[in-house]
């Protein structure tokens, strides 16, 4: 009798070592990116902190070691940002960061896709500005 072994996102897509790539590769597109001016406004100087925690929240979300949650309890995104005037304008910056960064990092179509359109319902549900 074989055993069904179910792999998480995770590890599908490479598991840490791609997802360091992956955030690493975002913030270097909201850094650099002209179109995410708007998004990169909203960071302090220094992105090292939005870097480590968005792998860690990444990590745990993608069904890897919960890092975020160890570290700083449940994520309340939503409520994390209430602080930022996020609108569909913020979104599209923040996705095409992060698009062009799943792009450079997930060599599976199938798996670019999939997270990509997770990420995007995810960057949705953050809009909360008219």
């Amino acid at each position: 009798m074989t055993e069904n072994i179910i792999q998480t996102p995770y590890e599908i897509i490479g598991g840490e070592a791609v997802i360091r790539n992956l955030v690493n590769r975002f913030y270097f597109y909201m850094d650099t990116l002209p179109e995410s001016s708007g998004i990169r406004a909203m960071h302090s100087a220094d992105l090292s902190d939005a870097n480590a925690k968005l792998f860690k929240f990444l990590s745990g979300w993608l069904g890897g070691p919960d890092l975020f949650i160890q570290e700083y309890g449940h994520p309340r995104l939503r409520q994390r940002h209430f602080p930022f005037a996020i609108d569909g304008e913020a979104r599209d910056q923040w996705m095409l960061c992060m698009n062009k960064a799943i792009n450079e990092t997930i060599p599976d179509v199938s798996s670019r896709q999939h997270l990509t359109l997770a990420l995007q319902q995810l960057a949705t549900h953050m809009i909360n500005q008219e």
